[in-house]
């Protein structure tokens, strides 16, 4: 299969969406639960904290501009310690695929259709998935570019729909939080939000065509991807309160409830749904490219397409079986994914980095 290329506005758009990701449903609850009225203050530290996460991401894209994150493992550490990395990292992003495809079954199912099973709501977004890796990386950057109007007019329209809900007393008094409680929770937010951006590496900058331009646009769009999820979380706790925010499986889904404009515009939560369905396509389909293409590159195959539909049926099964319940879940999110996603988001390009020095290897 011929190599594809995407432009950098393509891959600034990509990044935005995808490292908005589930983080606009689940961060609220998730980082409200331990700090309260100040997790807006936390998502703020994160954000700025994640540029230096994405710094690192360029140094080590610089020093292999033409591999990918799985080629650059075994290029800079050896085709035996690379490989043994490589498979580490794919575990992570299919497992992530799968669990994916569980939120959004779990989603679909406590709030919009609850009589349909959880299943049926992987099996029809996995079709979607694997068709966009069979067609392509440059068919998905295309359909993102649709997305991302309609995504931040849908956004800008609720936010200014909420606006007159907004209670300042809800966020008073700030700094209440503990500094140990406020760094688990800056680690857990970024561990949703950037963490996860290291999987860029896949298409950064091997497939983007002006590799200066993508370096911006993967500050960018973790900037603005930082500044929506920054404003989700201090809307929900503005108008629902630091104690209904915590309480809530999914805190913005409640606030978009909230919306009453004189005695017709109501009940347009389901728009909130629509915005969170575009961000985890993207990070969704990220999630399962990376696999195929991963798995490809370590077999040496040259055409991944072969892999795409078997993969995508296992990717069903491990939503089915991924996680027994919603306590499973948040508790995984917490306590597990934190800690093993760091270890292929901060250690592992780190100690690329400084073995491809010592081995004075340069872009």
């Amino acid at each position: 299969m011929g190599k594809q290329i995407i432009s950098s506005r393509q891959f600034t758009i990509i990044t935005l969406l995808y490292s908005i990701g589930t983080g606009i449903l689940i961060i609220p609850a998730s980082i409200t639960k331990d700090i309260k009225q100040d997790a807006w203050i936390v998502a703020i530290i994160g954000v700025i904290l994640s540029l230096l996460l994405v710094k690192l991401f360029i140094s080590l894209a610089d020093r292999t501009p033409t591999l990918t994150f799985v080629e650059a493992n075994e290029k800079i550490l050896g085709k035996f310690f690379g490989k043994f990395t490589a498979i580490g990292f794919i575990i992570l992003t299919f497992l992530s695929a799968g669990e994916l495809l569980y939120f959004i079954g779990i989603f679909m199912k406590t709030e919009v259709m609850p009589e349909t099973p959880t299943m049926a709501f992987a099996l029809l977004f996995s079709i979607i998935i694997v068709f966009a890796t069979y067609l392509g990386i440059e068919v998905f950057a295309r359909s993102a570019e649709i997305l991302f109007p309609m995504f931040m007019f849908i956004f800008i329209i609720f936010v200014v729909c909420i606006s007159p809900e907004v209670d300042i007393k809800n966020i008073q008094p700030i700094f209440e939080a503990s500094s140990k409680s406020m760094a688990s929770s800056i680690v857990s937010f970024m561990s949703i939000f950037s963490f996860p951006l290291v999987v860029l590496l896949m298409i950064f900058p091997s497939t983007v065509n002006v590799h200066k331009s993508a370096k911006k646009g993967y500050y960018i769009g973790t900037i603005i991807g930082g500044l929506v999820l920054i404003i989700i979380i201090a809307l929900s706790i503005l108008v629902l309160g630091s104690t209904n925010t915590a309480q809530r499986a999914f805190p913005s889904y409640a606030l978009a409830q909230r919306i009453s404009i004189g005695n017709f515009l109501q009940r347009i939560e389901i728009v909130m749904a629509f915005m969170w369905l575009c961000s985890i396509y993207i990070r969704t389909f990220m999630y399962f490219y990376a696999s195929v293409i991963g798995i490809a590159q370590i077999l040496k195959i040259k055409d991944h397409r072969p892999l795409i539909l078997p993969l995508g049926m296992i990717a069903i099964v491990i939503s089915q079986i991924v996680h027994p319940d919603i306590v499973h879940s948040n508790n995984y999110n917490k306590e597990t994914w934190p800690l093993f996603s760091s270890v292929f988001a901060i250690f592992l390009p780190l100690l690329l980095i400084f073995v491809a020095k010592l081995r004075k290897i340069k872009g």
